[in-house]
């Protein structure tokens, strides 16, 4: 991990850029728009099913359940739905905004102020491009997975043109590239890797045991969240411990019997089939639906 002193986000921004590595992974980016791969899948709403697991696995690295620790735990640990709903817009929007790049230095700058100290002592700073790089790495694999479990899975040819266009998503932050794998083999051996370092975090813990939680809105009414909180929570635990990877589940100490594979995939079938039958437009988050139509009607 590189350091990155806490308080001192210019030592993670200014860090040299490693030019020609730089340069080569930019150069096999591809656009993001209308018609391309990312434009087309990141904003499905079936993305809302691996919500819960994409928080798992982003908030069992050190670096990002200290940070929520230290600087977002009274508002996640009271409300996290509403911290995880608020995330979706800027997120989504270094995709599909107009302003995509000032949205991405947007979100960015959020992160400026955020660093301390890990639990042994040894400093974070979530602008460290290791940190910041895996935040965007489990946003990118959620995609993949959203459509390998409720959808068509993408073929290799799709998940590399998929990561290709990532890769300008994430450029788009103004943040070093020099974590960033050049293709998509690279970036599967990356995050191969990766799982075996994340841990079982305070912050996993806690998202685990939910079991009610506040509204995430108050235009939400009442009586409606006390009937939908306990589904909510409870579906989304369960899709996430059944769309983690297995050796996740076992760093959690998870259960998953061949009854709840059998109803997953039921339940896959059935989002499946539904989605099939919705017009296009109505299969995407309300924010990205309203992004693609002022694109349609642009000049």
């Amino acid at each position: 991990m590189t350091a990155c002193p806490a308080g001192n986000a210019a030592t993670c921004l200014g860090e040299p850029q490693h030019e020609g590595v730089a340069h080569e992974v930019l150069q096999r980016a591809l656009p993001i728009g209308p018609g391309s791969l990312l434009w087309e899948s990141a904003g499905d709403l079936r993305g809302l099913l691996v919500i819960f697991r994409v928080g798992l696995i982003q908030n069992m690295h050190p670096a990002v359940s200290r940070a929520l620790e230290q600087h977002s735990g009274e508002v996640f640990l009271q409300n996290p739905w509403n911290r995880l709903l608020r995330s979706i817009p800027p997120i989504m929007g270094g995709i599909y905004a107009p302003d995509a790049e000032q949205v991405g230095r947007r979100v960015r700058d959020y992160h400026v102020g955020i660093g301390g100290q890990l639990a042994d002592g040894r400093p974070y700073h979530a602008l460290q491009p290791d940190v910041f790089f895996w935040t965007h790495a489990t946003f990118v694999e959620g995609v993949i997975a959203a459509r390998a479990h409720f959808d068509t899975p993408f073929t290799s040819e799709e998940k590399e043109l998929l990561y290709r266009e990532s890769i300008t998503w994430y450029s788009r932050y103004g943040v070093s590239m020099r974590p960033v794998p050049p293709d998509y083999a690279s970036f599967q051996r990356y995050w191969n890797a990766m799982l075996p370092t994340l841990q079982d975090t305070p912050i996993t813990r806690h998202a685990l045991a939910l079991s009610h939680t506040p509204r995430p809105f108050e235009a939400i009414p009442h009586g409606l969240w006390r009937v939908l909180d306990p589904l909510v929570n409870r579906l989304s635990k369960w899709l996430g411990r059944g769309t983690l990877p297995p050796t996740l589940r076992e760093t959690l100490g998870l259960r998953w019997s061949r009854l709840d594979e059998a109803l997953l995939r039921g339940f896959a079938w059935s989002v499946h089939g539904v989605f099939a039958l919705l017009p296009t437009e109505w299969r995407y988050l309300p924010v990205v639906r309203a992004s693609r139509r002022q694109a349609r009607e642009a000049p």
